[in-house]
């Protein structure tokens, strides 16, 4: 299977050529007809923040990966990209390497759910584009099958890897129903806004934001449908909340010892839930000394984040034993394509020596005697054919080599003299 493909990644170049070259929907939308035009006759492109791929089938059953990367940076011109910057990969490795990436195992962050859904997107554009055909349709549901195993069968994407996300599951061991609670963000930042959108994903409906800048303060208030409190007034509202996260970009602390004492003693002893993951560190680490103040900073959340990576690296294994899985079943699919013809001209190859006898024998015996005749020599053939016919599938569903299918299909050719099926006057007539 000549399936081919090219990308550039995380592991084979620096972010600044990967931005480069990432292409929008609209942008993968143009290139494809250019695809179509000067190398693949199907195919899909995928891209995101840490990847840009093309895979498909060449026009001309050429192997040409250098054609489809030149269509690329024809496409977008960058300076100082290398060749050492894109991995290719032909026939079974192609096919694997697509699984992993729908497992997760290849991401940046191993476990990656999101990138599921953004193959099942590309995939989705090609077929609008008419740029599939059915062997790559089967890879694009195998592929997605092989995702959703990962998920469902291991524990590929368990536990938080990022900071914010942590900060936000340890905020759920510390109340036990994190939806009654009320949630102050500090920073509006990327870090700020992951944890803003982790506690309104968990059930918190009441999140308000403060940032330096009121604007990205709103922005993010409006995308979570959170309030807002000025940033030089948040001080005053502090004891009004059970959470605080805490993630700015001051050089000092923006809240003190004393500042927690002051909440404290407004809330009565109510437990508060600090979450400080900024860098440097916003809250001044001694207020995990005052009574009731459940108190984390980003040295601590890095400890469950590591631990959790730890365990999806643990995990690995078990996704490749599911691609192997569908590897096996892709393939022995594949193969069948090969030996279906076969099977059906050997058959072919029986009738029509059964015919040719059958048709000697008619005006030679009674007509019941004749139905008998041909009665039974199709359950004959039928029983003749029917080992051979169930041996030569297996074969072909049972491997990942398709070589090995195309070799046994050329013996069984050899054998009965198929090259040429349909030709009467030669190899199928036996000699009397």
């Amino acid at each position: 299977m000549n399936l081919v493909g090219i990308t550039i990644n995380h592991k084979t170049a620096p972010i600044e050529l990967r931005e480069a070259l990432h292409l929008s929907k609209d942008e993968i939308l143009e290139l494809i007809p250019v695809l179509k035009k000067e190398s693949l006759s199907e195919g899909f492109i995928l891209s995101t923040c840490n990847r840009t791929e093309i895979f498909g089938f060449p026009k001309d059953g050429k192997l040409n990966y250098q054609q489809i990367q030149n269509s690329l940076l024809d496409f977008k011109p960058i300076k100082n990209i290398k060749p050492e910057n894109f991995d290719k990969f032909f026939s079974c490795s192609a096919v694997k390497h697509i699984f992993a990436v729908s497992a997760g195992i290849d991401s940046l962050i191993i476990g990656d759910s999101q990138i599921l859904g953004q193959l099942k997107d590309a995939f989705e554009v090609s077929e609008d584009m008419n740029f599939t055909d059915p062997i790559l349709k089967r890879i694009f549901d195998t592929t997605i099958k092989v995702g959703k195993r990962a998920i469902r069968e291991t524990e590929i994407g368990e536990g938080a890897v990022s900071v914010s996300y942590a900060a936000v599951q340890v905020v759920e061991k510390i109340f036990a129903n994190i939806s009654m609670k009320n949630a102050l963000v500090i920073g509006a930042g990327e870090t700020g806004e992951l944890a803003a959108v982790h506690l309104r994903d968990k059930g918190v409906t009441d999140i308000t934001v403060t940032n330096r800048t009121l604007d990205r303060a709103e922005k993010l208030a409006e995308k979570i449908h959170g309030k807002v409190v000025h940033f030089n007034d948040f001080k005053n509202h502090l004891y009004e909340y059970d959470i605080i996260v805490s993630a700015t970009s001051s050089d000092t602390f923006i809240i003190n010892k004393d500042d927690i004492k002051a909440v404290m003693k407004k809330r009565r002893g109510s437990p508060i839930c600090i979450m400080d993951i900024a860098i440097p560190r916003d809250v001044d680490p001694s207020v995990k000394n005052i009574d009731n103040v459940f108190y984390n900073d980003i040295d601590s959340l890095n400890f469950i984040v590591e631990e959790n990576l730890r365990k999806r690296k643990d995990e690995i294994p078990k996704v490749n034993n599911i691609i192997l899985d569908e590897m096996v079943g892709f393939f022995g699919w594949y193969n069948t394509l090969e030996v279906v013809p076969v099977i059906k001209s050997v058959r072919n190859f029986f009738d029509d020596i059964a015919n040719d006898e059958l048709t000697k024998l008619r005006n030679k015996v009674s007509n019941e005697d004749y139905i008998k005749v041909e009665e039974m020599t199709k359950r004959l053939l039928g029983r003749l054919l029917h080992n051979p016919t169930i041996k030569l599938r297996e074969l072909a569903e049972t491997g990942v080599n398709a070589q090995d299918t195309v070799n046994h299909t050329l013996i069984v050719k050899e054998l009965f003299g198929l090259e040429n099926p349909n030709d009467k006057n030669g190899s199928n007539k036996i000699e009397e």
